[in-house]
């Protein structure tokens, strides 16, 4: 079962991979870790790809962590990427310290990942680094879809690949066609570690309530998350209204 897990886990990387030109040869990659489940399974599967097709497309992995000041213990991370035979970059920071103690946020989640962004990045080009590799998967992409419905009123969510003109990176996501489930069986079979989040707004988000809904809905309908899948793929412009040739206003 594991293997065949890693089979099926391994095909769909590469058909994302392949799909959206997200790797090229010599392109020199940051894997975005921050100790949870997502990052760490992402770092396995691109450790998986490189190995396969190295001779074919040669490229780079590189780790990096951005330490949010926290107090979380990073021993386990450091000897995942030792024994994946992967450099980690370990960047201190003071978001943490920014967020909690001197704005006292109570809804950090947006400048936290802007500052998180940010410090990525210009980690990223300090190493001589491309492109950012994020664990967005399939559950997170359905999810951007409905916040940005419920909460902003737009029709939108993130792509496969992002060309930033400002820091000339490239941001990559290779779970897009990977289900959050199938990240959670590969953590088990493949003894893959996960480090405790200490934010103290994890699990009491935005993102968590639509989470909730998404799950609720795949109990009536099991098939949701690929029929989202189809959609993004099969999406026609035609099919939504045109833009408003007399614009008034928001009801105008």
């Amino acid at each position: 079962m594991s293997k065949n897990l890693q089979k099926a886990m391994l095909v769909q990387v590469t058909r994302a991979i392949t799909h959206f030109n997200l790797i090229e040869s010599g392109d020199k990659v940051v894997v975005g870790v921050s100790g949870g489940k997502d990052s760490h399974s992402l770092l396995y599967a691109l450790s998986l790809y490189q190995r396969r097709y190295l001779k074919k497309v040669p490229f780079e992995l590189h780790a990096v962590h951005l330490d949010m000041g926290l107090g979380t213990d990073l021993q386990p991370m450091k000897e995942f990427c030792n024994g994946l035979n992967i450099p980690l970059t370990i960047k201190h920071t003071d978001i943490g310290t920014i967020l909690f103690d001197i704005r006292k946020e109570t809804n950090p989640c947006s400048l936290c990942a802007n500052l998180r962004r940010g410090a990525l990045h210009n980690a990223t080009k300090d190493l001589g680094f491309n492109k950012v590799a994020l664990a967005h998967h399939l559950d997170d992409v359905i999810e951007t879809y409905f916040m940005s419905l419920l909460f902003n009123g737009n029709i939108k969510t993130f792509s496969p690949k992002t060309y930033l003109d400002r820091t000339d990176l490239t941001v990559i996501r290779p779970f897009v066609y990977i289900t959050e489930n199938q990240i959670k069986e590969l953590l088990l079979m493949e003894s893959i570690p996960v480090i405790h989040n200490p934010c103290p707004a994890n699990k009491h988000t935005k993102r968590e309530e639509v989470k909730n809904l998404i799950n609720s809905l795949s109990q009536q309908y099991p098939d949701i998350r690929q029929k989202f899948l189809t959609s993004l793929h099969n999406f026609d412009p035609k099919n939504l209204w045109p833009v408003k040739e007399n614009n008034k206003g928001r009801w105008g």
